[in-house]
Protein backbone atom coordinates (compact mmCIF):
# COMPACT_ATOMS: atom_id res chain seq x y z
CA UNK A 1 0.00 0.00 0.00
CA UNK A 2 1.07 3.64 -0.54
CA UNK A 3 2.43 5.33 2.32
CA UNK A 4 0.19 7.97 3.28
CA UNK A 5 2.38 10.63 3.46
CA UNK A 6 2.75 10.46 -0.28
CA UNK A 7 -0.41 9.82 -1.43
CA UNK A 8 -0.36 12.75 -3.68
CA UNK A 9 2.65 11.65 -6.02
CA UNK A 10 1.71 10.30 -8.95
CA UNK A 11 3.03 6.49 -10.04
CA UNK A 12 5.68 5.62 -12.78
CA UNK A 13 3.08 5.67 -15.68
CA UNK A 14 0.95 8.72 -14.46
CA UNK A 15 -1.85 7.41 -12.26
CA UNK A 16 -2.40 8.20 -9.43
CA UNK A 17 -4.84 6.96 -6.56
CA UNK A 18 -7.92 8.01 -5.66
CA UNK A 19 -6.87 9.74 -2.89
CA UNK A 20 -5.09 11.68 -4.79
CA UNK A 21 -8.24 13.60 -6.89
CA UNK A 22 -9.26 16.91 -5.81
CA UNK A 23 -12.57 18.35 -5.67
CA UNK A 24 -14.42 18.11 -9.29
CA UNK A 25 -11.59 15.86 -10.65
CA UNK A 26 -12.64 12.24 -12.46
CA UNK A 27 -11.06 9.74 -12.58
CA UNK A 28 -11.12 5.79 -13.77
CA UNK A 29 -10.06 2.91 -11.74
CA UNK A 30 -7.38 1.19 -13.36
CA UNK A 31 -5.68 -1.19 -10.84
CA UNK A 32 -7.02 -2.52 -7.43
CA UNK A 33 -5.03 -3.94 -4.24
CA UNK A 34 -7.68 -5.56 -2.77
CA UNK A 35 -6.18 -7.27 -0.07
CA UNK A 36 -7.98 -5.52 2.53
CA UNK A 37 -12.08 -6.90 2.76
CA UNK A 38 -13.19 -3.71 3.32
CA UNK A 39 -11.96 -2.94 -0.24
CA UNK A 40 -13.26 -5.92 -1.39
CA UNK A 41 -16.89 -4.74 -0.42
CA UNK A 42 -16.65 -1.67 -1.95
CA UNK A 43 -15.35 -3.68 -5.14
CA UNK A 44 -19.15 -5.27 -4.83
CA UNK A 45 -20.91 -1.84 -4.90
CA UNK A 46 -19.46 -1.49 -8.52
CA UNK A 47 -15.64 0.07 -7.66
CA UNK A 48 -13.97 -1.67 -10.14
CA UNK A 49 -11.51 -1.28 -12.76
CA UNK A 50 -13.30 0.98 -15.53
CA UNK A 51 -15.67 2.91 -13.35
CA UNK A 52 -15.24 6.06 -13.52
CA UNK A 53 -15.33 8.06 -10.16
CA UNK A 54 -15.27 11.74 -9.32
CA UNK A 55 -14.31 13.18 -6.27
CA UNK A 56 -17.22 15.30 -4.54
CA UNK A 57 -16.09 16.55 -1.55
CA UNK A 58 -14.02 15.83 1.50
CA UNK A 59 -14.33 16.61 5.32
CA UNK A 60 -12.41 19.31 7.42
CA UNK A 61 -9.02 17.42 7.68
CA UNK A 62 -9.25 15.16 4.17
CA UNK A 63 -10.94 12.27 5.76
CA UNK A 64 -13.45 10.87 4.74
CA UNK A 65 -13.33 12.15 1.03
CA UNK A 66 -16.89 11.73 -1.00
CA UNK A 67 -16.79 9.99 -4.48
CA UNK A 68 -19.62 10.06 -6.97
CA UNK A 69 -20.02 7.13 -9.33
CA UNK A 70 -22.90 5.70 -11.33
CA UNK A 71 -24.92 8.24 -9.82
CA UNK A 72 -24.79 7.77 -6.33
CA UNK A 73 -22.06 9.05 -4.05
CA UNK A 74 -19.80 6.96 -1.13
CA UNK A 75 -17.87 8.47 1.34
CA UNK A 76 -14.00 6.83 1.50
CA UNK A 77 -11.34 6.61 4.29
CA UNK A 78 -8.51 8.26 2.95
CA UNK A 79 -6.77 4.98 3.47
CA UNK A 80 -9.64 3.03 1.68
CA UNK A 81 -8.95 5.15 -1.40
CA UNK A 82 -5.40 4.56 -1.59
CA UNK A 83 -6.08 1.25 -2.59
CA UNK A 84 -7.58 2.13 -5.78
CA UNK A 85 -5.23 3.70 -8.85
CA UNK A 86 -6.96 6.00 -11.34
CA UNK A 87 -5.87 7.76 -14.09
CA UNK A 88 -6.92 11.04 -14.14
CA UNK A 89 -9.66 12.05 -16.83
CA UNK A 90 -11.10 15.38 -16.07
CA UNK A 91 -9.15 18.81 -17.00
CA UNK A 92 -8.39 20.98 -14.43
Amino acid sequence: MPNANHYHLRMANGDITLASLKNGQIGTIRSIDATDPQVQRLMVLGLVEGTQVQQAGAAIGGDPIEFRFFGSGISLRREQAMRFTVTHDSVD
